[in-house]
């Protein structure tokens, strides 16, 4: 069988990017999708760009990546934006929204957020109602089936029976009404919902770098052994900790917190 990682919200993490990289390499897996986020929060956002570039098929555009790659950002108003430069800038800002391919009979499209926006939610884990996304809010699931004008797609489109997407930076997997809906989480920066304690020692759990993983036949539409696998990979947070604090990032201190606890 074939397989395909799928990545997510690496945020300009390089520790966790070159983990997460190494286990997929231990593997056997060469075709790698990302859903997006590859800037903002931690301190390497230009060689997190270079290495996505240089190992993913497929990079989409995500929420962070279009509020600071559009076009005409003077300097100084996003660290990231100055890291990455505008030729890396323009690079992300052109990046699709959407991709799906046929796997194992399956029809999965993949995207950041949703079928609507960047930014609209869906959630099964969590309200967001005490949240800036508190009107963004999907609460029906099948609404991630939709063909809409957002992604391109008409009535006349093929609906997926797939949806896997990113921007909670918490995975999770569950089917409904015969369809499968998956999280990847979060490579740079994970969250777990409900954490609310610095000092509950079982949040290491939760800081691992997470992506998931495809297996079946690619690009076939004949229904065979179709498998959706999420992973959580440790890495060195000590590390990319240390490259924060010797940044001149604003607000580092609240990525730092949310590295260690894996609280929002």
């Amino acid at each position: 069988m074939d397989k395909i990682a799928i990545i997510s919200d690496v945020h300009g993490n390089l520790t966790a990017l070159n983990a997460v990289l190494k286990d997929i390499d231990s593997k056997g897996i060469s075709k790698i999708y990302c859903l997006g986020d590859s800037v903002i929060k931690c301190a390497n956002p230009d060689k997190v760009i270079d290495i996505l570039r240089s190992r993913c098929e497929v990079i989409l555009k995500g929420n962070c990546d279009e509020a600071i790659c559009k076009p005409n950002v003077e300097y100084g108003r996003f660290w990231s934006r100055d890291i990455i430069g505008e030729e890396r800038a323009n690079f992300i800002y052109n990046c699709p929204i959407s991709f799906e391919f046929y796997m194992s009979g399956h029809l999965i499209r993949l995207f950041h957020a949703s079928p609507f926006s960047l930014e609209h939610v869906f959630n099964p884990m969590y309200g967001n109602s005490d949240t800036r996304y508190n009107n963004l809010v999907i609460n029906n699931p099948e609404d991630l089936f939709k063909n809409t004008e957002f992604l391109g797609k008409t009535a006349n489109d093929p609906i997926p029976n797939v949806i896997g997407y990113g921007h909670l930076h918490t995975p999770n997997l569950f089917r409904f009404k015969n369809k499968t809906i998956f999280n990847v989480g979060s490579v740079g920066v994970p969250i777990e919902m409900m954490n609310d304690s610095e000092d509950d020692e079982t949040n290491k759990f939760s800081t691992m770098a997470s992506y998931a993983y495809l297996e079946g036949n690619f690009d076939s539409k004949k229904l065979e052994t179709f498998n959706i696998t999420l992973v959580r990979v440790p890495y060195q947070i000590d590390t990319e900790i240390k490259a924060l604090e010797a940044s001149n990032m604003p607000n580092k201190e609240m990525i730092i917190k949310s590295l260690r606890t894996a609280i929002h």
